[in-house]
């Protein structure tokens, strides 16, 4: 069977639509309190965006999580993000969450593979992490069967990026990011399959269309994009 070719440069796709018609998150749901309370007492929900797995056929789907980490910072909570070198074989120099696939032992456990994930692509210790919850498992292109782990985490860490993996790891506020008019919907035809949609979420934003990235801005797409439009979904919910 051939393989469907896949989106090399994201930034290149149209931008067919903007989704300034959907309200922000109110940002009294977006304080540390608020967001232990909606994962403590979690409304009925499904999610958007369940992923686009099975696109590569001939891969065995891989289990895998992420810590989406919530900083609680004093002027408000930022969502710790990376960006991923350049030359590693899946999601290269893409922005991501600290994560990756589970090791045998914690198959049972998404949390335990979220946290040590973090610890070694970025250093951020455990004692800094407060896990108050998780998304829906995102099925990715790539096969991953990716379990999403949010946690609070308290300032005053140091990270320690593993160069191999992480080229840099920088935050964005989370008001921007459940902000929906920052959300950017692209459409691409690719041969061999159907039209394909995904989102993006330049950070910082620029009056100018999202394929034309200034220096300093970073292309937020793909399975991140998805998993904070679904954190969107949970917490608007």
């Amino acid at each position: 069977m051939s393989r469907p070719a896949l989106i090399r440069d994201p930034r290149l796709v149209p931008v067919v639509a903007r989704d300034d018609h959907l309200a922000p998150v109110e940002s009294t749901r977006l304080t540390p309190t608020a967001l232990r309370r909606r994962f403590a007492e979690a409304p009925a929900w499904h999610p958007e965006l369940p992923g686009d797995g099975g696109r590569l056929a001939d891969r065995t789907p891989t289990a895998a999580s992420v810590l989406v980490p919530l900083v609680a910072r004093p002027e408000g909570v930022t969502v710790l993000l990376t960006r991923r070198t350049d030359h590693l074989h899946d999601h290269a120099g893409q922005i991501s969450f600290p994560g990756g696939r589970a090791e045998p032992e914690e198959l049972d456990d998404p949390v335990v593979t979220a946290l040590r994930e973090a610890e070694e692509e970025v250093g951020l210790r455990r004692h800094h992490v407060e896990v108050i919850g998780r998304l829906p498992l995102y099925s990715t292109v790539t096969a991953y069967q990716v379990t999403p782990v949010v946690a609070l985490v308290e300032p005053g860490f140091a990270l320690e990026l593993d160069a191999f993996e992480v080229a840099e790891a920088f935050e964005v506020p989370l008001q921007f990011l459940m902000t929906p008019a920052h959300h950017h919907r692209h459409a691409v035809h690719l041969p061999g399959g159907p039209n394909r949609q995904f989102l993006s979420m330049p950070w910082p934003p620029q009056d100018q269309p999202a394929q034309h990235l200034s220096a300093g801005q970073y292309f937020i797409w793909g399975a991140t994009a998805a998993m904070l439009r679904n954190l969107y979904g949970f917490l608007s919910a």
